[in-house]
């Protein structure tokens, strides 16, 4: 075999090391994961390491689809078509908490409504005018805390309502609930009882709070303070065609401030300990949750305020949403417990304005912690 000349090994050499670098940047700006299609029956996957989305086909055995983002999902088939005056042909659908014995990654879900100081949550919907359908906000009560199944009690919050179709039972008066008026509809569908909450016009994007709707149900009769809150869903039930709609964006939190300690999203005794590393525009931030109590912790959200200008870029070993402001770090399906005496830690990366400060206060699943 002819050896290259020096020159040209070293020229070789050098433009390989070149294709190296260009590889590695590549790598590095390249998204996080690529969108996934699933057309099963009643497939599903995971997105942000704490929600799932989900095909949900179960009234029609025409073809559906649904592409999972990063921060939602998009209906990109749904044939064939049901009667509209009867049940929808599926309810593709993200979710926080258990559906069937499919739970979230580290859901705090289910919890006792009682236990519950705040479920905030946000949505926007993505519409189409060629189909018929609803945007519904599915909310899922019941007496124990089951992850499987049917629930006693289903809260629907329709977004958007096009076509003639209505929900199930009849129109049992308005209510303002979280700011806005609804009509209120109560009735049965011989599995499980319905209270919905119809908007009287489209609604595209909303923050607020599970628990004001929560309230709401437990004041008519349809659900008590000792229940679990098992689900939080988010999606479409289509009747004819609906391809095109889409979540843009989901989120959901639950805060408790009760229950028993160890169960699922429990308060607990906690310290933080909160150590950084600085530089000049940038910061790395390592945090060491502690459960100083007697009783393990399963799911677990850690609550923070991140001072004025700073912004979260990257995390690992936790979801920490939103980047800036009060935030929450949610444990992976990795780490979710925290026994007694035990300790997991997360970090992320940030940038910030001004001068560098770091939060003065964390609560674990709503329980004050001191700093370690």
């Amino acid at each position: 075999m002819r050896r290259l000349p020096h020159q040209t090994r070293t020229l070789f050499a050098t433009l390989l090391t070149a294709l190296a670098v260009v590889a590695a940047l590549m790598s590095a700006t390249a998204p996080a994961r690529a969108d996934t299609t699933i057309c099963e029956q009643y497939g599903s996957t995971t997105i942000q390491g704490r929600y799932v989305v989900q095909n949900n086909r179960w009234g029609t055995s025409a073809p559906q689809c649904v592409t999972a983002t990063d921060n939602g999902f998009r209906l990109t088939q749904a044939d064939g078509s049901v009667p509209t005056n009867g049940a929808p042909k599926s309810y593709p659908s993200v979710f926080n908490g258990c559906h069937y014995t499919n739970c979230s990654p580290g859901t705090a879900l289910p919890a006792r409504i009682s236990g519950i100081s705040g479920a905030p949550t946000s949505i926007s919907y993505g519409y189409v005018g060629d189909a018929v359908y609803n945007a519904s906000y599915d909310i899922w009560l019941d007496p124990t805390p089951r992850t499987d199944g049917v629930n006693r009690t289903e809260i629907m919050i329709w977004f958007n309502k096009v076509g003639p179709i209505q929900p199930i039972g009849s129109q049992v008066g308005t209510a303002t609930v979280g700011g806005r008026t609804w009509q209120v509809w109560s009735g049965g569908n011989g599995t499980n009882d319905v209270l919905s909450f119809v908007a009287p016009s489209a609604i595209s994007s909303w923050s607020f709070d599970v628990m004001d709707f929560v309230r709401e149900t437990v004041a008519r009769g349809m659900a008590q303070n000792d229940w679990y809150l098992t689900s939080i869903q988010a999606g479409f039930e289509p009747w004819q065609n609906g391809a095109g709609l889409a979540v843009n964006s989901f989120s959901s939190t639950i805060e408790t401030g009760g229950g028993g300690p160890g169960g699922p999203g429990g308060p607990a005794a906690c310290s933080v300990s909160y150590a950084t590393n600085v530089w000049p525009g940038g910061f790395t931030a390592n945090v060491t949750v502690r459960n100083t109590g007697s009783a393990p912790v399963d799911g677990w959200t850690l609550a923070f305020t991140l001072p004025s200008g700073q912004r979260v870029t990257h995390a690992w070993n936790a979801t920490v949403a939103p980047s800036s402001g009060a935030v929450t770090a949610r444990a992976t399906d990795n780490n979710a417990r925290i026994a007694p005496g035990g300790s997991q830690s997360f970090g992320f990366q940030g940038t910030y304005s001004g001068s560098f400060a770091q939060p003065n206060g964390y609560s674990l699943n709503g329980t004050a912690c001191t700093t370690a």
